[in-house]
């Protein structure tokens, strides 16, 4: 199967993904220690220096997945990867919203699309339930663009 035969879609989605996670990245590390201080909003029951671990390495993981699958290198790893990503995003986000913590989730700087922290868009884009079903969402649409790379790879291997 060539890079020709990649239906319009899967591109489409991998593209997606990929500006999703520079757009969340690149507001992460525009304020590291903003992004410390929300992940510690979370009360998980981790050691405050993995938590430092993760508010500075989690931004350049994000990147780098991003910036591959907009490339359309590397793709089977960055898409891997960003699953893992997206599904602990599912679990924070969970966890959260079952124990009724009211906090903004750090995901995206909406002041990236023109939306000002305060506003009542902000609050149900910033909020955890929300966040909790776009990670879910996101999760499944890195499966299926996954899902592909695999059968191209299978494919390819057979001929």
């Amino acid at each position: 199967m060539s890079t020709s035969d990649t239906p319009w879609w899967r591109t489409l989605l991998r593209w997606f993904l990929g500006l999703l996670l520079v757009w969340a990245a690149l507001g992460k590390l525009a304020n590291l220690q903003e992004f410390y201080v929300m992940l510690v909003a979370y009360r998980l029951p981790l050691p405050q220096a993995m938590l430092r671990g993760v508010a500075m390495v989690l931004p350049w993981m994000e990147l780098l997945c991003g910036l591959l699958l907009i490339a359309g290198l590397r793709q089977r790893a960055a898409l891997a990867w960003s699953l893992v990503m997206f599904v602990t995003f599912v679990m924070c986000t969970g966890q959260a919203w079952l124990r009724g913590l009211k906090i903004a989730c750090g995901c995206l700087d909406l002041r990236f699309v023109g939306i000002e922290h305060g506003s009542s868009m902000a609050a149900m884009l910033e909020s955890v339930e929300f966040a909790f079903l776009r990670s879910v969402v996101l999760a499944a649409a890195a499966v299926l663009v996954l899902q592909y790379a695999g059968r191209k790879t299978q494919d390819a291997a057979e001929e």
